[in-house]
Order: C-alpha cells, then structure tokens, then sequence
C-alpha cells in the first residue's frame, strides 16, 4: 500500500500528509480537513462513527489519486480518512494536493473529497442527543442489531 494513502482509527495529523505533497517543483499546496461538528441540521451531534471496507476502500482511494494525477498533471495527492470514533472538533478526513500552479491543486483537492463521497466504501453515522442516523443512507433499511452494511453517502452531504 502506498504512504500517500492512510485509513486509520489513530488521529490524522495534515502536516503529515502535507509533507508528503510539498516538493520544491510544487508552487501550490491545498490541504483540505473534514472535521466533525457539533450540529447538523439543528440537531446537536455527539460525535461520528465511520465504518469501512477497507481493503475495496484503499483500493478505490488510490484509483481516485491516480485519476487526480492523470487529469490535472498531478505527482502529488495524499489521502487519509479516519475510522471509528471521531469527536466533535477532530479531523475524519485529509486530503493535500501539490501541484506547480494553485487552480489544478484547488481544483483536484475538491474534486478527490466529491469522488471519495460517491465511490469509496466508507460509511458515517452521526449520534444526536436522543438518536443515531446513518448519513444519507435514508433509502436503505437498517435494523438495530443487523449487520447490514451502508451505502457510501453522495457528494452532496458533507
């Protein structure tokens, strides 16, 4: 497995994967964090839980990255996704982009988050005060005890 993808239940640190992407022929870095916060859509949220299949899930995060490559002209893209527990304030998900010119490091950064919502095989679920929701996996059944697994939620729904 390749250093420039990361899936761990230990807190992400981006000056991490950061590092990874800055090299002198990079005149742009973009580092984008996901974080989780404390409401959404004016419930109060407890904290997150992420669940993966991780070896389809480093699978398709290096076919993301070396899409990224091809398409903006890219050597350096790094991605890191937390699993488990994620309290409010901590970062579920880092993604660092080096590119020579800041609009292709912008650009595939925001890109990689939108792919990674609609292809990789990591599913969040939030805890409310007084409930739980699997994000965006409304069209699915999920009874309490079952071993279902989720969806991966759309880009639409950070």
């Amino acid at each position: 497995m390749s250093e420039m993808i990361v899936i761990t239940r230990e807190e992400l640190n981006p000056d991490d994967f950061t590092c990874l992407v800055r090299r002198d022929e990079n005149g742009a870095v973009v580092t984008f964090l996901g974080t989780t916060r404390d409401t959404f859509e004016g419930k109060r949220v407890i904290r997150l839980e992420y669940e993966a299949y991780e070896e389809m899930a480093y699978r398709k995060l290096e076919e993301i990255r070396q899409e990224l490559k091809a398409e903006f002209g890219l050597e350096d893209v790094a991605i890191g996704h937390r699993i488990g527990v994620v309290d409010i304030g901590e970062i579920s998900l880092v993604v660092a982009v080096g590119s020579p010119h800041r609009s292709e490091a912008f650009y595939a950064c925001h890109e990689a988050v939108n792919r990674l919502k609609h292809s990789v095989p990591i599913w969040k679920k939030e805890f409310y005060e007084g409930g739980e929701h699997w994000v965006a996996c409304e069209d699915h059944e999920f009874n309490e005890g079952a071993e279902a697994a989720p969806q991966a939620a759309p880009a639409g729904n950070d």
